[in-house]
C-alpha cells in the first residue's frame, strides 16, 4: 500500500482590495472577516463590520448600562454590609452592656439580700442570747437556793466577775482593730467617761460608790424575790423597771411626755397590784412582790442617774465603767459578806459545802448578760435588748411549767400578760403617732393610685373590646 502524506492546505490570504468588493446577496451578515496576520484592518472596515452585525451594536450600547448595573449593586451591597456590620456591632455592644448591667444589678440584689438576711440572723441571735442568759441566771439561782441560801454572797461573788468585762473588750479590740493600742492608752481613752482628767481617786469614790451600791441592791433584791416567788413572777415584775425609768426621766430629766407610756406605766402598776393580790396580800407573796418591785426601782434609778451624770457611753467606756464597779465591789463591799458570815445571817459550814459550780454558773451567766446588753446596745438597736429581756418571761414560764410542774393561777397569768403589754408599749418611739399617721396616709394614697389604675385599665379594655367588635373577620373556606 502506498502511504499518502497528509498535506496541510495553506490558509487563504486576502488582499485589501478584496475587502472593498460588495458582499454577495446570499452571504451571511454575521460572517467573520479574517485579516492577514500582521495586517492592519482599517477603521472603515471596522465600521462596516459593525453595520453588518446589529447584535454587536446592541451589545456595545448595552455595555455601559450592564457595567453600571453590575457595579452599582456591588457598591450598594458593600455599603449595606458595612452598615449592617456597624449596626450589629452597636447592637452587640448595647446587648453586652445591658447584660452586664443586668448581671451587676442581680449581683447587687443578691448581696443586699444576703446582707439583710445576715443582719436579721445576727439580731435574732442577740435577742435569743439575751433572753437565754437571763433565763439561765434566774433558773441557776433557784437551783442554788436548794443547797446554798446566801443571796448576798451570791450577789457579791457575781459582781466581782464584772472585773473581766474590760479585759474581754480589750481582747476583742486586739482581734478586730487595725490600729491596735496599748492597754494603758486604751484605759486612758475609755476613762474619759468620768471626765476630761480621767479616773482619779476622788472620782472613783464619788462616781463609782453610788452606782456600785445601786448595782448591788438591784441584784440582791432580785435574788431575795426569787426566794419568795417563782422565776416567772419575778422576771415579769422586773420588767416594770422600764415604766419606772420613764417616770423618773419625766420627773428628773424632764423628758418628753407621752400618753402611750403613761398608759404603759399604769398597766405595769396594775400588774404589780394583781400579782400581790394573787395570794390575798399576805404571806411570802406580798414580800416577794415588794422585793421584785424594789429591784426594778433601783435598776431604774441606776439608769436615770447614769444618763444624768455620765451621759451616753460607747462599748469601751461602758466596759471600763462596769469593770470599775467590779473593783469597787471587791475592795469596799467585801466587808459585808464577812460581817454577815460572822453574825450568822449568811452562814455556811463547812467551806467545802459551798456549791461553787452553781455559783460560777450564776456568775458566768450574769456576766454574759451584762456583756450582751452592752454589746447589743452598741452593735444593734436598744429595742432588741428590751425584747430579749421581756422574752425571758415566757422562757421562765416554760421552764417552770415543764421542769417544776408549776400551775399558774388566772390572776398571776393576767398580771404577767398586762405587765408584758405595758413593757412593749414602752418600746414605742417618741414619734410613733406621726409615724402611724404617715403610714395610714401612704396606705390611702396607694389605694387611690391602685383604684385609678384599675379604672384606666378597665377603660382601655373597654375600648379594645369595642374596636374588636367593630372589625369582623370572615374566614376563607
Amino acid at each position: 500500500m502506498k502511504k499518502h502524506s497528509a498535506r496541510v492546505a495553506p490558509l487563504p490570504s486576502y488582499n485589501v482590495s478584496e475587502l472593498n468588493s460588495p458582499v454577495p446577496d446570499g452571504a451571511s451578515r454575521s460572517s467573520v472577516i479574517q485579516c492577514k496576520p500582521g495586517g492592519n484592518c482599517p477603521s472603515r472596515h471596522r465600521g462596516m463590520t459593525r453595520q453588518l452585525s446589529p447584535l454587536s451594536v446592541a451589545e456595545d450600547s448595552a455595555a455601559p448600562i450592564l457595567e453600571l448595573q453590575n457595579r452599582s449593586p456591588s457598591g450598594i451591597c458593600r455599603h449595606s454590609r458595612v452598615e449592617r456590620q456597624s449596626r450589629s456591632g452597636e447592637e452587640g455592644t448595647q446587648t453586652h452592656t445591658e447584660s452586664s448591667s443586668q448581671e451587676a444589678e442581680g449581683q447587687t440584689r443578691c448581696q443586699s439580700c444576703t446582707s439583710t438576711f445576715l443582719k436579721l440572723i445576727w439580731r435574732f441571735l442577740i435577742i435569743l442570747s439575751v433572753s437565754s442568759s437571763w433565763v439561765g441566771t434566774t433558773q441557776f439561782v433557784k437551783i442554788t437556793y436548794e443547797t446554798f441560801d446566801c443571796p448576798f454572797f451570791m450577789t457579791w461573788f457575781s459582781t466581782n466577775w464584772n472585773i473581766m468585762v474590760f479585759p474581754i473588750y480589750y481582747s476583742g479590740h486586739l482581734a478586730t482593730a487595725q490600729e491596735k493600742q496599748s492597754p494603758i492608752k486604751k484605759i486612758r481613752e475609755c476613762s474619759r467617761i468620768f471626765g476630761e482628767d480621767g479616773l482619779t481617786l476622788k472620782l472613783f469614790l464619788k462616781r463609782t460608790a453610788p452606782f456600785s451600791i445601786l448595782w448591788t441592791l438591784t441584784n440582791y433584791l432580785y435574788l431575795l424575790a426569787l426566794k419568795k416567788l417563782t422565776a416567772t413572777d419575778v422576771s415579769a415584775l422586773f420588767c416594770c423597771n422600764k415604766a419606772f425609768v420613764f417616770l423618773l426621766s419625766w420627773i428628773v430629766l424632764k423628758d418628753r411626755f407621752m400618753g402611750a407610756r403613761i398608759v404603759a406605766a399604769i398597766m405595769a402598776i396594775t400588774g404589780i397590784v394583781m400579782m400581790a393580790y394573787a395570794d390575798g396580800f399576805q404571806g411570802d407573796s406580798i414580800i416577794g412582790v415588794a422585793y421584785a418591785v424594789g429591784s426594778a426601782s433601783t435598776s431604774a434609778l441606776y439608769k436615770v442617774l447614769f444618763k444624768m451624770f455620765l451621759g451616753s457611753a460607747n462599748f469601751g467606756e461602758a466596759a471600763h465603767f462596769v469593770s470599775t464597779l467590779g473593783f469597787f465591789n471587791l475592795i469596799f463591799i467585801s466587808v459585808t459578806p464577812i460581817i454577815l458570815y460572822f453574825t450568822k445571817v449568811e452562814y455556811w459550814s463547812p467551806f467545802s459545802a459551798v456549791p461553787w459550780g452553781y455559783l460560777c454558773g450564776v456568775a458566768g451567766l450574769w456576766l454574759a448578760f451584762n456583756i450582751l446588753v452592752n454589746v447589743g446596745v452598741v452593735l444593734t438597736y436598744p429595742i432588741l435588748i428590751s425584747i430579749g429581756t421581756v422574752l425571758s418571761v415566757p422562757g421562765n414560764a416554760a421552764v417552770d411549767l415543764l421542769k417544776h410542774k408549776m400551775i399558774f393561777s388566772v390572776v398571776r397569768l393576767g398580771a404577767t400578760i398586762i405587765i408584758c403589754i405595758g413593757f412593749l408599749l414602752m418600746l414605742l418611739p417618741e414619734e410613733w403617732d406621726e409615724i402611724t399617721l404617715r403610714f395610714i396616709n401612704s396606705l390611702k394614697e396607694k389605694k387611690s393610685e391602685d383604684h385609678a389604675d384599675d379604672i384606666t385599665d378597665s377603660s382601655v379594655h373597654t375600648r379594645s373590646r369595642s374596636r374588636a367588635n367593630g372589625t369582623v373577620s370572615i374566614p376563607l373556606a
